[in-house]
């Protein structure tokens, strides 16, 4: 596993020495002992020692020279324990938690007794070599123990890094994966902009996760949240029910939650043969069918029966019939733009009608426009005799893509659809969906997208080998009618 360094990314940090007080700004390591920061009018110049300081303070943490406080760490559950000679001004600079345990010492020169469960007491040193040098290496399957005795010693450049470490390595690769228990950990320990970024990036991730060994460790409650999601995406529901089949294999939870899965499964989205096919050969389906056989009579009706009739009778607007961001070739497309800054790019391709079987042979063909530079609609022509909206281009404008439909269908009554555009990017080395943009009926004047994206740089984050990626996902819905019969 490589280490990241992120000493780079936290806040400047005070660290002291028994004679004095030091403030270290952006430490690097390995940087040069002697740099020039600022050159001054006058021919003046800042020396900037600060390396070789550090290299000072590690050796005063190594060989314990002037130590007045000696720290025991035991490790809970064990009879192993870790002494350390440390300094009272440098602890108590760097954490109010130390100054106020050395205040409270009943006896000054007796040990600083401190018990650690296992896992942040094999990080420990380094914990305190941080509080010394301004700096640490860590590794994925540190950083929540880090993160602990950040919060617990209320170290707080240290826990607010951490926290900005694991957001921005939530898709590191990692034998046993790391996101769902870095999930788990924020959702204990109160921290919502954590816990909001990974569940964001496990919905948008999803079909990588469901075929990772994490997928078996994600929790009832994380199980059942991201089971009531419309923005999870995957290939296909069905590709959903069997994970969900795998999970409830590997866990064996109680029957009550077993019961709420299955009922979160859209199975109007599943089409009719698949789900023939999971009544009689899934031994799950079998087991609880009684739990589902109203949905999956729902279902039924929904794929025989025209939806304009259905929908005199049922309301058609809630989750069973809703599409999440489905990734196969039935609603949508990727679609890479090589160079995306220099011209306007056009693109064809065909989606189902709707999920119900009975619009599962009608077609819609969609035409996509990218252009780099758009000027709002004030400023632009009109409609060609294709009907697709032409950009006024200029090198003011900003990113936009629209998807018409090359044609018109009385088939389209009821209907809306809903416009999804998925933004790849790699990170450590794996592509991920890194942006998701969702239009209604009209793509063509969202005023966020790619609206941060700088598509000159060729290290954009939103660019992978100086090209666009692009998923375009389209969702039909389906409106009820009228009021529903009693």
């Amino acid at each position: 596993m490589g280490h990241s360094y992120v000493g780079e990314t936290l806040a400047s940090v005070q660290v002291g020495t028994l004679l004095l007080s030091l403030y270290f700004h952006s430490v690097t390591v390995g940087g040069a002992a002697l740099k020039q920061e600022a050159l001054f009018e006058n021919g003046g110049t800042v020396l900037n020692h600060s390396m070789a300081l550090v290299q000072r303070m590690e050796t005063l943490l190594a060989l314990g020279n002037g130590s007045d406080v000696t720290l025991r760490v035991q490790t809970l559950g064990t009879d192993e324990v870790k002494v350390i000679q440390a300094h009272t001004l440098v602890l108590t600079l760097q954490s109010d938690e130390f100054d106020e345990l050395l205040l409270n010492r009943i006896n000054g020169s007796s040990p600083l007794v401190l018990s650690e469960a296992p896992d942040c007491a094999a990080v420990f040193d380094k914990f305190i070599r941080y509080l010394y040098c301004g700096d640490i290496s860590v590794r994925l399957d540190q950083a929540i123990s880090l993160h602990k005795l950040a919060s617990k010693y209320r170290v707080w450049a240290l826990q607010q890094g951490l926290a900005q470490y694991m957001t921005q390595h939530l898709s590191s690769e990692s034998p046993s994966g790391h996101v769902i228990g870095w999930y788990q950990y924020a959702a204990q320990v109160g921290d919502a902009a954590l816990q909001d970024s990974c569940l964001q990036y496990l919905s948008w991730n999803l079909s990588s996760v469901l075929q990772s060994r994490e997928w078996s460790s994600i929790s009832e409650d994380l199980l059942l949240s991201l089971l009531q999601r419309s923005d999870l995406i995957l290939g296909s529901e069905l590709e959903l029910y069997e994970a969900l089949e795998a999970w409830i294999s590997h866990n064996q939870p109680a029957s009550p939650t077993v019961e709420r899965a299955l009922k979160a499964i859209r199975y109007g989205m599943i089409p009719p043969h698949h789900l023939f096919r999971l009544q009689k050969q899934s031994s799950l389906m079998v087991k609880y069918y009684e739990s589902v056989r109203d949905i999956l009579y729902l279902a039924f009706q929904f794929h025989s029966a025209s939806p304009i009739q259905l929908a005199k009778y049922f309301e058609v607007n809630c989750s069973i019939f809703t599409p999440r961001n489905y990734l196969s070739s039935s609603w949508g497309s990727p679609w890479v733009i090589n160079s995306p800054t220099r011209d306007d790019r056009s693109f064809s391709f065909q989606t189902q009608l709707g999920p119900s079987g009975h619009d599962s042979s009608k077609r819609v063909t969609w035409n996509a426009l990218f252009s780099p530079r758009w000027l709002p609609l004030s400023v632009r022509s009109t409609y060609t005799e294709l009907g697709a909206m032409q950009p006024t281009r200029t090198d003011a404008g900003r990113p936009r893509i629209i998807v018409t439909p090359a044609t018109s269908s009385p088939d389209f009554a009821g209907v809306s659809f809903q416009k999804t555009v998925l933004v790849m990017a790699r990170q450590q080395g794996k592509v991920v969906v890194r942006h998701v943009y969702n239009f209604h009926q009209s793509t063509e004047e969202s005023g966020d997208f790619l609206i941060d994206a700088d598509l000159q740089r060729r290290v954009s984050e939103y660019l992978i080998d100086s090209s666009l990626y692009l998923h375009i996902v389209v969702k039909p819905l389906y409106h009820t009618l009228i009021v529903a019969k009693k």
